[in-house]
């Protein structure tokens, strides 16, 4: 196969930007249908290895997977167009809806377009779920690995780092003294499969610049390092509130480092440390940014950017233009040390590949983070279809109706996604006027 024109790919990544609706999940179903089932440019086996290392990093692993591929494809300029376009569209919307939030409070008709989008949400994860774990549970050691990460999270609140550094551990110690742990029912049918040479990427295809290269590395992170200062040195010259603008870009580039596990897993400590450590937003407003979050495309840490927008907009006095530049200095920092990680990182992941080892090992992991979905799943489910509670009191029979329909529509006769988000939203603005 010819390789895909590099117009041709930025086209799918500014797409891809204004409809990732559905979280982590559903933005990877989205890529794998587009790339992997219709365009044939990359192959599943080396879908799932890329997939496979964003897992472990900390950040959102579907902008990252974007930023993978899209190296893959077309070099570092791909790389970045990718992930900068998967990020860019969320942001400008999240801005005007920040900026609608702040000035006008909650329009209701947005609100109602809204309640008709989340249940259709909830079906696309749970599809997405199904989708990963057939791919990923391919023996009885998985399915342990994936419902005893379930039963951490959930049951005893572990932290996610902490299940994959415990999967990690628990991979290498198994390989090595179980290694029958590690036979899949379909192995070879997974890895050599007789399709494999029609993809433009498959697994034995050889990326160039794979490989650890201490020249390029350290000329990569000195521009990391140099782009992480220029802000910084910018407020220093150009602003009398220096002190804020630095705890600001601290805290977020802090985050970034720790969010394993998608935005859940970081909001808690986000949230205490803006709220209650540095006041920059009510209880109240924190969680209004998370419902904002949940409601536009792009990777749920967006959520983040709107906690910088409400910053700089408190901090300054009710101003929108600080709460603009506190939402862009918030997605710069969030999303900076991601970029770094796979342009870093890619081009040596790339060399384990057919590393038995190290495959057998992230597979557990991957294995793990299914679960992990899992009970994100359950989470978003009951805050949409019990808002209030969970009891037939605080059910929402709507929400839940309507979650079943959007299953049964794209799962049994094959609505496409991005069809049914449109629909889905025509719905809830249909409801609202129907009963006003």
């Amino acid at each position: 196969m010819e390789k895909p024109p590099f117009k041709e790919a930025l086209k799918f990544w500014t797409k891809l930007g204004f409809i990732s609706f559905g979280g982590p999940a559903g933005q990877i179903a989205i890529m794998h249908e587009f790339l992997v089932d219709n365009k044939k440019w990359i192959s599943d086996s080396k879908f799932l290895h890329a997939l496979n290392y964003c897992m472990v990093l900390p950040g959102p692993e579907a902008q990252q997977l974007a930023t993978y591929i899209g190296w893959m494809l077309h070099g570092t300029l791909g790389g970045l167009a990718a992930g900068i376009l998967f990020v860019v569209p969320s942001m400008v919307i999240l801005l005007g809806l920040s900026a609608i939030y702040v000035s006008f409070g909650n329009l209701p008709w947005i609100c109602a377009l809204f309640s008709g989008l989340k249940p259709a949400v909830i079906a696309i994860v749970v599809l997405a779920l199904l989708k990963i774990g057939k791919k990923s549970l391919l023996s009885p050691f998985h399915y342990v690995a994936s419902f005893s990460a379930f039963a951490f999270i959930f049951f005893l609140n572990i932290p996610f780092p902490l299940i994959i550094v415990g999967a990690i551990i628990t991979g290498t110690i198994a390989r090595h003294f179980f290694p029958v742990f590690f036979q899949t029912r379909d192995h070879k049918t997974i890895l050599k499969e007789p399709g494999e040479i029609e993809y433009y990427i498959n697994k034995h295809t050889v990326v160039s610049q794979n490989g650890f290269n201490i020249l390029r590395v350290g000329k990569q992170v000195s521009i990391g390092v140099l782009l992480w200062s220029i802000p910084l040195i910018a407020f220093y010259f150009l602003t009398s509130e220096f002190e804020f603008w630095k705890k600001l870009s601290f805290f977020f580039t802090q985050a970034a480092f720790v969010t394993f596990g998608g935005a859940y897993a970081v909001l808690p400590y986000v949230a205490q440390i803006s709220v209650e450590k540095f006041n920059w937003l009510t209880n109240f407003q924190m969680i209004d940014g998370l419902a904002l979050g949940e409601t536009t495309p792009g990777p749920l840490i967006m959520v983040l950017v709107f906690v910088g927008f409400m910053a700089g907009y408190n901090h300054f006095g009710g101003s929108l233009a600080m709460g603009t530049l506190g939402l862009v200095t918030t997605t710069f920092y969030t999303f900076l040390p991601c970029f770094l990680f796979i342009l870093v990182g890619a081009p040596v992941i790339e060399r384990t590949q057919e590393n038995k080892r190290v495959k057998e090992i992230l597979a557990l992991v991957t294995a793990a983070v299914v679960g992990v979905i899992l009970n994100l799943t359950i989470y978003l489910g009951k805050a949409v279809i019990f808002p209030t509670d969970v009891s037939l009191a605080g059910l929402d029979y709507m929400a839940l109706g309507w979650t079943m329909v959007s299953f049964i529509a794209m799962y049994r006769f094959r609505i496409g996604m991005i069809t049914w988000i449109g629909i889905s939203a025509i719905f809830g603005l249909g409801i609202y006027f129907a009963t006003h």
